[in-house]
């Protein structure tokens, strides 16, 4: 009997869960405050993502998602309240899904003129799955960690 009462709890929640309005599905973007424009804006296009100059922003596009990188004029505008009262660079950890091989992730980074600092090692990503993390750092100094889910 205890199963059927079990079973009957779930299926309320389940039902209850569908009414809903809405939910939160993922991230749009995120935004942090940039120090070094040029260099940043080389090394992010150097990864092979596309970048978008704007006058207050830079938009660092991966697939559907985005980097704003608050110029520096902008963030340290006593007027610019939309962001982390403490946030300076380098304030970012970063964490990127690589979809290719180990072997072509290191070329892609020794191209972009990253320095290692750790790794690969093994992780639990945000898939919930078992993956190998490499960790480099980008003109600013913020964290980068790319992930290859196996």
């Amino acid at each position: 009997m205890g199963g059927l009462t079990a079973a009957a709890g779930l299926a309320a929640q389940t039902a209850a869960r569908a009414q809903q309005p809405g939910k939160v599905r993922g991230f749009d973007h995120v935004a942090l405050p940039m120090q070094n424009t040029d260099a940043m804006l080389a090394f992010y296009r150097g990864l092979g993502f596309d970048v978008v100059e704007g006058p207050l922003a830079c938009s660092v596009y991966i697939g559907e998602n985005m980097i704003n990188f608050h110029r520096p004029a902008t963030w340290q505008r006593a007027s610019f309240t939309l962001r982390a009262p403490a946030a300076k660079p380098p304030c970012g950890d970063l964490c990127f899904v690589w979809d290719g091989t180990a072997a072509d992730l290191k070329a892609m980074l020794d191209r972009a003129g990253t320095k290692l600092e750790e790794g690969p090692v093994a992780r639990q990503g945000g898939r919930r799955k078992a993956a190998s993390s490499v960790y480099v750092r980008d003109p600013d100094g913020n964290l980068l960690e790319f992930m290859i889910y196996s």
